[in-house]
C-alpha cells in the first residue's frame, strides 16, 4: 500500500493538507478562541472554543482543540468580509482589540468526532469571531485580506496573485542553520522547491550539505520542523516529470522500496538538474546497482517476476506512488469473475492482453471508431484514460477515504458509482461508454485491505436499499487476501507470461503513439502524452491553468520506453538454466543440426549453469602457462577430447600442444602473414585457419600438411566459424562470405564452394551463426551489429550498438538473443526478434573476446583480466588476472571445468576450477 493507513491509527493532528483543495498552500496558523456570533456575550464567552486558525491560500480553517467538535473551513470565495471586529466599549471579548470577524455565506464542517466522513455544508450567511491569543491583529489581518482580494479574481489571476504572495513570503524565510546536524557540514546548494505527496504540494527550502539533504517546509504541517536524510542513506535517485514537466527528483533510501522517501519538484528543468547533480556528486552518496541494465533479460529468462518487471517499467516511465496523476498502472488479467473455481489453465480465463480495455468489446469499439472518424483534429478514441487520480481513489477509497474527499470537494461518490463489486467493475470497463480503466499494483501485491471497509466508513446506500460496505468478491475468492493471491497467481501464469509483452507494447511501447497506436485502437486525449504541450511556453495564465486542470483530470500516459515490439518472455522449462559452458558427467544431447561437424560450443540439455558449478569454489587456478608464440596469440582451441590445445598467432604459426604429454607436438608455418582465427573439427583431425593474407587454409593434423588453400577475400580474414557444413568467413574488406564446406579425413582435395556474399558498410571484425544455421550475426569496426538470413541472404536488421569496434558476437543457444562485446567496454544483449536491447553492462575496460552460454559469459579484457559474469542477475562470478596484456582469445572445454586463453603477451594459459 502506497498511502493511506489501516484505519486504526488516528493522527494526533487532525488538520491535513488533504482537507484543502488539491495544490492549495497552507501558510501558517495562530492560536485563537472562537466565539459564536449572535449570542449574549456571557453565553458566547462560556461557550468559547480554544483552537488554531489555519491561513491557507484559498481558505481559512479553524481546528478546535476538542477533537469531538468539527473543524470549520471557510472558502475565501464564499467570504464577504474578513475584518477587525468592533464590539461594544464594555465588551470583554474585544478587550484587547485582537478579534477577527469572518463573514461567510458557506462553511464546511469536517471530521466531527475525529471521524472521516463527507463534509457537512452549511449554506447560511453568518459571522464568526476569532480572538487572537499570542499575536496582534496587525500580524494576521492584512495577510488574510490580501488573500480574500485574490479570491475575487478569475482563477488564473488568483493563482498569479497567490504565487506572488508565496514568493514574497518565502523570500523572508531563510533556512534555519541551527537545524544542521554538525558544525562541520559544508553547504553545497540551497534552493526553493516543493515536496510532493499524493494530491499535496508543500513548498519549502532544500539544502544540500556535504553529508545531508534537508527539507524545511515553510509551514508547520509536518511533525518535524526539518526533514533530514543522510546522503550515505540514499540508495537511488531518479529524475521525474510532474504535470508533464521534467522538474522532479525522487529519492529512495531502500534498495528495493516501492515508495520513495522524498519526491521534490523545482521551478524548472535546469534547477532540477542542478539539484540532482549536486546530490550525486557528493562523496557520501553511494548509489546501489539497480539492475536496470538487464531487467528485460532477467524477466525474459524468468529470474524477475511479471509483477516486479511491471513495477520496474512503471518506475522508469515516471510512474510514482507519490503522484496520483502518474500512479503505477497494472493490467486487468483475469476475465472470469463468475465461476466457482478459477482455472488458470484455460485461455478463456484471461483477458486479451493484445488489446486496450476500450477495444475488448467489439460493439463498443465500433461506436468508438464511428465517433473517432468524424472527429476533428486532434482526434482521440477515448475521452477518459486508463489511469487517473479519480480511478486510483476509486479503488482505494476504503483505506484512503480522505483522498476521495479531497478530489470530490468533500463528498464520496454516489454509492451506485463506487467500487462495490469486482464483477460489476469488470463488466463496466467492458461495456461502459467512457470507462477504460486498468488496475493498480494493490490488486497483485497487498493483503487485500483495500477491499474491506475496516474503518466502517459511511459510504452511502444504493438504490436497491443495500449499504455500501466491503467490495463483493467473485465466487472463486474465499476472502480479500485470497482474491489478491489468486490475481497474483494469474499474473505470474504461463499464459500471461507469454502475452504480457503485448500489453507492454500498448502502455509503454511502440503502440502507444503514432500509426501503430491507431491500428491498435489505443489513441487517448492528446494532453495525456508527454511533449503534447509545453506549459513553460504558455504566457496566458488562464490557458495554462486550464491545461493543468485537464492534465490532472485526464491523467498522464507513461513515458514511452520502447519504439519497437517488446521481446516475448521465454517459455520456462526444466532446461532453462542449461549452459553451453558447463556439462555434467552424464551424456550430452546436442540441440544443433549436425553436432559431429561443429566446433562451436552449443547448449546441451544435461548441462549445468556456470554460476552453479563455481558455487563454493575459490575460482580459477592456473595450470599451464607458456609463451608458445613470438607475437600476439589470435585464436586458441581445445580439442573436443580436451587433450590438445591448438593456437594460431600473428607470427603466422599454428601450434599444437599435448596436455597429456606436457609438450609442444607441432609448430607449422601456415602463411607468410599473421593468422587470425582457427576452428577444430569434431574428430580433431582437421583445422580451418583464417589469415591476413586473405586466404582460408584447411590443414590436416593427421597428415601434417595443408589440404586446401582458398583465396576467400580481398583483404585480411578477420574471423571464421564452421558449423554443420557451413563455413562463415569475415573480412576487413567489409564482407562476410558463406561457404558450402565438405570436410572429411584423408589427403584428397577438399571442397569449399561460395554460396553467398554479405556486404557491409565497414570492415567486419567478427561473425557467427545460430545453432540451426538459419541466421548470421556480424559485428563491424564502426560498432554496428548485422543480422542476416542465410536462406534469403538479406539483412534482417542492423543495430548501431557500440561506439567502437565489435570484437566478438555470439548467439544464445536458442537463437533468440545475440551478445556483443566491444572496444567501448560494453557487453550488450539484443533480442533478435524485436531488436530490443535487453541488457547492457559497462565492464570498464575494452573487451576483446568472450564465450557465452546464453546466461553466463566469460570475457577477456584489455587489461589482461579474465572475467566471468552472470548476465541474468548481472553479477560477477569470478575475476582473475591472466595476461600481462590484453586477453585476445578464449575457449572452454565441453565439461566447463577448463578454460584456455591467449593474449598479447604471446602466452597461452590453461585454467581449471579450483
Amino acid at each position: 500500500m502506497a498511502f493511506g493507513g489501516d484505519g486504526n491509527d488516528q493522527q494526533k493532528e487532525r488538520f491535513s493538507l488533504l482537507l484543502l483543495d488539491p495544490g492549495e498552500i497552507y501558510f501558517e496558523d495562530f492560536g485563537v478562541f472562537y466565539y459564536t456570533h449572535g449570542l449574549p456575550e456571557e453565553e458566547a464567552i462560556r461557550r468559547k472554543t480554544r483552537g488554531r486558525i489555519k491561513m491557507c491560500s484559498k481558505s481559512v480553517v479553524f481546528d478546535p482543540q476538542d477533537v469531538m467538535l468539527p473543524m470549520l473551513k471557510f472558502p475565501l470565495r464564499s467570504c464577504t468580509a474578513i475584518e477587525k471586529w468592533q464590539g461594544p466599549v464594555t465588551s470583554r471579548i474585544d478587550a484587547t482589540g485582537n478579534v477577527i470577524m469572518i463573514e461567510s455565506s458557506q462553511v464546511y464542517q469536517m471530521k466531527e468526532g475525529n471521524v472521516i466522513a463527507p463534509y457537512v455544508f452549511k449554506k447560511k450567511k453568518d459571522k464568526y469571531l476569532f480572538s487572537l491569543n499570542f499575536v496582534t491583529i496587525e500580524d494576521v489581518l492584512p495577510q488574510m485580506q490580501q488573500l480574500l482580494r485574490a479570491s475575487t479574481l478569475t482563477a488564473a489571476d488568483q493563482n498569479s496573485m497567490i504565487a506572488a504572495i508565496v514568493q514574497s513570503r518565502q523570500a523572508r524565510v531563510p533556512f534555519n542553520t541551527s537545524w544542521l546536524e554538525t558544525l562541520y557540514e559544508k553547504i553545497v546548494v540551497e534552493m526553493v522547491g516543493d515536496k510532493i505527496d499524493p494530491l499535496v504540494v508543500n513548498p519549502g527550502r532544500i539544502m544540500i550539505t556535504s553529508s545531508r539533504l534537508y527539507f524545511q517546509p515553510f509551514n508547520n504541517i509536518d511533525p518535524y520542523p526539518v526533514l533530514k536524510i543522510k546522503l550515505s542513506d540514499i540508495k537511488r535517485i531518479v529524475k521525474r516529470r510532474f504535470l508533464l514537466r521534467q522538474v522532479g527528483v525522487e529519492i529512495f533510501c531502500s534498495e528495493d522500496g516501492l515508495k520513495s522517501d522524498l519526491f521534490l519538484t523545482l521551478k524548472d528543468h535546469s534547477l532540477r538538474d542542478q539539484l540532482y547533480d549536486s546530490i550525486v556528486k557528493q562523496p557520501d552518496v553511494k548509489l546501489v546497482e539497480t539492475g536496470q541494465e538487464n531487467a528485460t533479460l532477467r524477466w525474459q529468462s524468468g529470474v524477475m517476476s511479471n509483477f516486479d518487471y511491471l513495477m520496474y517499467l512503471n518506475n522508469i516511465a515516471d510512474r510514482s506512488f507519490n503522484d496520483l496523476t502518474q500512479y503505477p498502472v497494472f493490467p486487468w488479467v483475469v476475465a472470469d469473475y463468475a465461476s466457482a473455481n478459477l482455472d488458470l489453465s484455460r485461455p478463456e480465463t484471461y483477458r486479451d492482453l493484445s488489446k486496450p480495455i476500450g477495444a475488448l468489446n467489439p460493439e463498443r469499439l465500433h461506436r468508438t471508431l464511428e465517433r473517432y472518424h468524424d472527429m476533428p483534429e486532434p482526434k482521440f478514441m477515448y475521452g477518459s484514460h486508463y489511469s487517473t487520480p479519480g480511478y486510483v481513489v476509486y479503488y482505494l477509497v476504503r483505506v484512503a477515504p480522505e483522498y476521495m474527499l479531497c478530489l470530490q470537494n468533500g463528498r464520496f461518490d454516489q454509492p451506485d458509482r463506487m467500487f462495490l463489486s469486482i464483477k460489476e467493475t469488470w463488466r463496466n470497463v467492458l461495456t461502459g461508454a467512457s470507462d477504460v480503466k486498468e488496475l493498480i499494483p494493490e490488486f497483485y501485491q497487498t493483503a487485500g485491505k483495500f477491499l474491506v471497509n475496516a474503518q466502517h466508513l459511511k459510504l452511502g446506500t444504493r438504490q436497491d436499499g443495500t449499504k455500501a460496505e466491503d467490495v463483493e468478491l467473485p465466487p472463486w475468492a474465499a476472502d480479500a487476501d485470497d482474491f489478491v493471491q489468486k490475481c497474483r497467481e494469474a499474473l505470474e501464469s504461463d499464459y500471461v507470461s507469454s502475452h504480457l509483452h503485448e500489453w507492454i507494447d500498448l502502455i509503454f511501447g511502440y503502440k502507444q503513439r503514432g500509426e501503430a497506436s491507431e491500428n491498435a485502437y489505443n489513441v487517448f486525449y492528446h494532453l495525456t502524452y508527454e511533449g503534447a504541450v509545453d506549459l513553460d511556453s504558455i504566457a496566458d495564465p488562464n490557458e495554462r491553468l486550464s491545461l493543468e486542470a485537464q492534465i490532472m483530470e485526464f491523467g498522464q500516459t507513461p513515458k514511452q520506453l520502447f519504439h519497437g515490439p517488446h521481446p516475448q518472455r521465454f517459455k520456462q522449462s526444466p532446461n532453462t538454466a542449461n549452459s553451453v559452458l558447463m556439462g555434467s558427467a552424464g551424456k550430452s544431447e546436442s540441440l544443433r543440426t549436425d553436432a559431429t561437424d561443429s566446433s562451436a560450443r552449443v547448449l546441451t540439455t544435461k548441462s549445468c549453469h556456470l554460476a552453479a558449478l563455481w558455487e563454493g569454489r575459490d575460482g580459477l587456478k592456473p595450470v599451464y602457462e607458456h609463451k608458445l608464440h613470438k607475437d600476439t596469440v589470435t585464436s586458441v582451441r581445445l580439442a573436443p577430447s580436451g587433450k590438445t590445445i591448438f593456437s594460431v598467432s600473428q607470427d603466422s604459426l599454428m601450434k599444437m600442444y599435448s596436455l597429456e604429454e606436457q609438450r609442444q607436438q607441432r609448430s607449422i608455418s601456415i602463411s607468410n602473414m599473421a593468422l587470425s582465427s582457427c576452428q577444430v573439427m569434431a574428430d580433431s583431425k582437421t583445422l580451418i585457419i583464417g589469415s591476413w593474407d586473405n586466404n582460408v587454409y584447411i590443414y590436416s593434423v593427421e597428415y601434417g600438411h595443408i589440404l586446401d588453400t582458398v583465396l576467400a577475400h580481398d583483404d585480411a580474414v578477420s574471423c571464421i566459424q564452421y558449423q554443420g557444413g557451413l563455413l562463415v568467413s569475415a573480412s576487413w574488406d567489409s564482407t562476410v562470405k558463406l561457404w558450402e564446406c565438405k570436410i572429411g579425413g584423408g589427403a584428397k582435395k577438399q571442397q569449399l564452394q561460395l554460396s553467398a556474399e554479405l556486404d557491409h558498410d565497414s570492415g567486419v571484425v567478427c561473425a557467427c551463426t545460430d545453432a540451426g544455421n538459419t541466421r548470421v550475426a556480424s559485428g563491424t569496426e564502426d560498432g554496428t551489429l548485422y543480422i542476416w538470413s542465410v536462406e534469403s541472404q538479406y539483412v534482417l536488421s542492423r543495430h548501431p550498438l557500440h561506439t567502437g569496434a565489435i570484437h566478438t558476437v555470439s548467439f544464445s543457444p536458442e537463437g533468440q538473443r545475440v551478445l556483443t562485446c566491444g572496444a567501448d567496454h560494453y557487453l550488450r544483449v539484443l533480442d533478435v526478434t524485436t531488436g530490443t536491447e535487453v541488457c547492457a553492462k559497462d565492464l570498464e575496460e575494452p573487451l576483446r573476446c568472450m564465450v557465452w552460454d546464453g546466461e553466463t559469459v566469460i570475457v577477456g579484457g584489455e587489461s589482461g583480466n579474465v572475467l566471468a559474469w552472470d548476465l541474468v542477475n548481472l553479477q560477477p562470478i569470478a575475476k582473475v588476472c591472466g595476461h600481462a596484456g590484453a586477453v585476445t582469445c578464449i575457449d572452454v572445454s565441453e565439461d566447463g571445468r577448463t578454460i584456455v586463453t591467449g593474449g598479447e603477451d604471446r602466452k597461452v594459459c590453461l585454467w581449471k576450477l579450483s
